[in-house]
């Protein structure tokens, strides 16, 4: 009886372990390879998946989308400027057997695809489209990892260039030409403004030429503004019209 109980025992445990190892439950987020006898017969998933023990192995796969940090790369763009450029590629598997069977390690090779795939374009662009056209650079990296990781099952939804490292000497030369914009902008603005202001007075001169009275009239409003600061001396021009009558009184006695 005692030999026949460990037989039952040990038939007991054995079942567990192979129940153990033939039922697998997979998230809603995952898919499970299955090879059978080494030949690939498919996807499973989610939820319970049985499988026939020794034969059958299944990998995991998440079809969650991976955000991977591209690092630092060193970068010398079309007009000679060396810089240090990462990136941000965001991705998801959507063919779960191709990221398995087509390509060994697929995070790896994603990761090594996206750096050099970052230095070839950055280097064919130069540095104010680098720092202007950041959403067209970012689009031609995305189109170009998603077309060469295709072949692997894999999706590549965005590519973000995330920080450029410029050299000193670098930022500083770049400090220097925004000062130099500022300059002329301003120089280009105070131009305008005199252009302007020409233009007002020379249609004011041509309208008190018409109307002689408008003069008198802009002389007095003058004096009455200079005439309401608190000044103990006022210096005011006198019009040749007013006292041209007197001399020509003093002419005829004379």
């Amino acid at each position: 009886m005692q030999v026949i109980s460990t037989f039952i025992a040990l038939g007991v445990i054995f079942l567990i372990i192979l129940l153990a190892t033939a039922i697998r439950i997979l998230r809603e987020y995952e898919r499970g390879v299955i090879f059978r006898l080494g030949r690939l017969i498919g996807a499973k998933g989610p939820g319970l998946i049985i499988l026939i023990p020794i034969i059958d192995r299944m990998v995991r796969v998440s079809l969650r989308t991976i955000v991977m940090d591209v690092p630092p790369q060193d970068v010398i763009t079309k007009d000679n400027v060396s810089l240090k450029v990462n990136a941000v590629v965001y991705f998801r598997v959507v063919h779960a057997e191709k990221a398995i069977v087509e390509v060994e390690h697929f995070l790896e090779a994603t990761s090594q695809l996206s750096q050099t795939t970052l230095r070839s374009v950055l280097g064919q662009s130069q540095l104010d489209e680098l720092l202007a056209e950041r959403d067209k650079i970012n689009k031609e990296l995305q189109k170009i990892i998603d077309h060469q990781a295709e072949p692997w099952g894999i999706k590549v939804s965005n590519v973000e260039v995330k920080h450029v490292d410029l050299p000193v000497e670098m930022q500083r030369a770049m400090a220097k030409q925004a000062e130099a914009e500022r300059e002329r902008r301003a120089k280009v603005i105070h131009a305008e403004g005199e252009f302007q202001a020409s233009q007002k007075l020379a249609d004011a001169a041509e309208i008190i030429g018409k109307q002689p009275q408008a003069l008198l009239l802009r002389f007095l409003q003058t004096l009455t503004e200079v005439a309401s600061e608190k000044n103990s001396t006022i210096i005011f021009p006198v019009p040749i019209d007013l006292i041209k009558p007197f001399i020509e009184n003093y002419k005829k006695k004379e």
